[in-house]
Formats: C-alpha cells, sequence, structure tokens
C-alpha cells in the first residue's frame, strides 16, 4: 500500500528568493547612485585642460593629464588647509572617544530614570541647523580668543560628533556580554579594570568603526568651519571660499581631492565597520 503524500508548497521559498534578489538590485542601486558620481568626478580631475571643455563630454575623457590636480595643489592655502582638515578629523575623532565611548559604556550599562528621553534628545540635539551652533560657537571662540584656529573647528566638529558617538558606542557596549565582565570581576579586577582589559578591547572594532563616521562627518563638514575661521580653514572651507573665481578645473580637482581621503579611510577601516547592534560586517 503506497501512500501519497501531498505536494510540495513551492511558494515560501520563491518568496524568499525574490525578496533576496530585490535586497540585491536595491544595494546594487543605491551602490550606483552612490559611486557614478565619485566616478565621474575622478574622471573629471584627471582629465586635460581641453577634456574638460569639450561639449558634449564624452563619458570617457579624450585626454588624461596630471595638470588639473597639479593646478589644485598649487593653488594658494590649499596645501595648509589640506594639513588643517587632517588634524582636525583626527583630534575630533580622538576627542569624541575620550568622551564619548565612556558615556556609551555608561549608558549600555547603567539603568536610571529618564534613559530612553536622554537617547533621544541626543538625537534631536543633533538635527539642529548647524548655523544654530556655528554662530554663537563663534562669538563665544571671539571673546576666549580661539577664534580661527584648528582647536576651535575641533570643538565645533566634537559637538556634531558627540551624539552619535554616544548612540553607537553605547549599541556596541550593549552587545558585549555582561557575564565577561562579571567573571573578570570575579577573578579580581575593578569595575574599572575589567572594562579596560575585556570589555573595552571586545568593543574595539566597533569603537574603530564609529571613528569612521566621525571623520568623514569631520572632513565633510563645511559652513561651521568656514562661520569660525578666516585665515586657517579646512579643505572644504578653503574650497568653497574659492568656487566663485576658481575655473572649472580647479572645481573637479577639488571635488575629488574632498572624496579621496575620506576613501582612504573607510577602505582602512572597513574590516571594523559594525551595524547599530555590534554584528561585525564581513
Amino acid at each position: 500500500m503506497t501512500t501519497t503524500l501531498p505536494p510540495i508548497d513551492r511558494a515560501p521559498l520563491r518568496r524568499r528568493r525574490r525578496r533576496a534578489v530585490a535586497v540585491q538590485v536595491a544595494c546594487i542601486l543605491i551602490s550606483l547612485f552612490m559611486l557614478v558620481p565619485m566616478v565621474l568626478i575622478g574622471l573629471a580631475a584627471v582629465s586635460s585642460p581641453q577634456a574638460l571643455l569639450e561639449f558634449p563630454k564624452p563619458l570617457i575623457p579624450s585626454g588624461f593629464s596630471g595638470d588639473t590636480l597639479l593646478a589644485f595643489v598649487q593653488a594658494t592655502g590649499t596645501i595648509p588647509a589640506l594639513g588643517n582638515s587632517l588634524l582636525v578629523g583626527v583630534y575630533t575623532v580622538v576627542l569624541s572617544l575620550l568622551v564619548g565611548a565612556p558615556a556609551g559604556y555608561a549608558l549600555a550599562r547603567q539603568v536610571f530614570r529618564g534613559k530612553d528621553a536622554y537617547q533621544v534628545f541626543m538625537v534631536l540635539a543633533r538635527a539642529l541647523p548647524i548655523v544654530v551652533l556655528s554662530v554663537p560657537l563663534a562669538t563665544m571662540f571671539l571673546n576666549t580668543g580661539v577664534y580661527d584656529t584648528v582647536f576651535s573647528v575641533t570643538l565645533l566638529h566634537t559637538t556634531l560628533a558627540m551624539p552619535t558617538t554616544v548612540l553607537i558606542s553605547a549599541s556596541i557596549f550593549v552587545s558585549v556580554p555582561t557575564d565577561v565582565e562579571e567573571a573578570a570581576q570575579v577573578f579580581g579586577c575593578s569595575r574599572f579594570e575589567a572594562a579596560r582589559r575585556v570589555v573595552f578591547p571586545m568593543a574595539l572594532p566597533g569603537l574603530a568603526a564609529s571613528s569612521i563616521f566621525t571623520f568623514v562627518l569631520s572632513w565633510n563638514e563645511i559652513l561651521g568651519a568656514a562661520v569660525i575661521t578666516l585665515g586657517h580653514r579646512t579643505l572644504p572651507a578653503q574650497v568653497l571660499a574659492s568656487l566663485g573665481e576658481a575655473p572649472q578645473a580647479y572645481r573637479f580637482a577639488g571635488g575629488f581631492a574632498l572624496i579621496l581621503p575620506a576613501l582612504v579611510f573607510i577602505f582602512v577601516m572597513r574590516r571594523y565597520l559594525v551595524n547599530m547592534w555590534g554584528t561585525t560586517l564581513r
């Protein structure tokens, strides 16, 4: 006597495959949306001045040359502005982690009244327009004698990056099991030593990923740096101040120069990228 098995329902499997394909297509489209402008700016930056004047412009330049980038590098103020941007970016990352990482650890480990409201308030603080912060800060910097310095821009960028650093750090420390920290205390570590020797090393990849967001935010910020600096501008502020009278080649080279360091930094730190729950993206 044979038993007839019911037909296999393949509809869930087909739906799952369609969702997977849709996700892949969406990822490709988003990647192209971000990469195509970068590629076009890069091609224009390495084009010859004659190729930039062609109309209509071909997708692949008819002539390649380093004159465009060389003219940008040799322009007045470019090298000092590049150095200022690098210093501000590194200082902002260090200061944000020194203050934001312990704050995120406390937010992840401690339970207190108003904790959820505090996190929402931090997000709302990041939503403030930059002018709301830069103008009062410029007045304060003028009164304290630190206006138009790398230090003043670092403080501004740290203010902008701090909410993101705290919230990302808190999500990273939440993913570190408390059992590991308690085990370290059982073996003789104090609360501080357990955090320093066990928790922070485990959270280091996530903290490194948080530094990516902080550095990119600092590197790309332009309005605040333009308001609180005159002679010690960062590279984005320097490019913005020169756009009105700069030739077309300078503009393309400036855009490429603004993109390249951030891409290099992300490439170096890419293996530390984590999502908001601390899961490493391989």
